[in-house]
């Protein structure tokens, strides 16, 4: 059974990466662009460059984990397509850490 509020589909990666805005913190990239739908879906990159496969792994539970905490404290405006990118710096960080630069991020993008 599929999860409703995550991206899967190769259009909708395109889309989101041609025509999303993106924010850049020291850990990752926050892409965002409105969906026509009521809830949010979510993605998590972690290139070759962040590392091998433990490390990428690593990377994306720390995003995951990171974006989970904050939309239990916060009020995150729903209806929009979230594609977070790690970056390579992400390898030597905590949780703390990543939540604090993904809140940094999305406060630039005005999703409070």
């Amino acid at each position: 059974m599929k999860r409703k509020g995550v991206l899967r589909n190769k259009e909708d990666f395109t889309r989101l990466r041609s025509k999303g805005k993106s924010f850049g913190s020291k850990y990752a990239v926050l892409v965002v662009l409105p969906n026509k739908l009521e809830y949010s879906r979510k993605a998590f990159l972690a290139s070759k460059k962040v590392g091998n496969s433990v490390q990428r792994h690593r990377a994306a539970r720390l995003l995951r984990e990171s974006l989970r905490l904050i939309e239990k404290e916060r009020d995150i405006s729903s209806g929009m397509d979230y594609l977070l990118i790690a970056k390579p710096a992400i390898n030597d960080s905590k949780c703390a850490d990543v939540k604090k630069a993904i809140e940094a991020a999305m406060m630039k993008a005005g999703l409070f």
